[in-house]
């Protein structure tokens, strides 16, 4: 979760579909490069360890756009695939 906010923060949206599960990526993702990153809150953990194959975080991501800040809260769904945490999806 970290590297992808990371990727977030920088643009990096190579890293962000190569860490996407192949089930759920879309074909290209958009950043807005007017959306400045500030922090990564992790609200919570789920599973996600060593021998896991499926995790939760819950997060919160404080941004700034024009001036204004904003907060981007969600629970993000992983699965390791061969071995890389890959980014499945966001449930409510």
């Amino acid at each position: 979760m970290r590297s992808r906010y990371s990727a977030f923060v920088v643009g990096d949206d190579g890293y962000l579909l190569r860490t996407w599960h192949p089930r759920t990526r879309p074909d290209a993702v958009e950043l807005d490069p007017s959306v400045r990153w500030m922090r990564l809150d992790i609200d919570r953990t789920e599973r996600g360890a060593l021998f896991d194959t499926t995790g939760i975080v819950e997060f919160t991501a404080h941004s700034r756009q024009d001036g204004r800040r904003a907060q981007q809260h969600e629970i993000s769904r992983f699965e390791k695939v061969t071995g890389a945490w890959l980014y499945l999806d966001a449930v409510d």
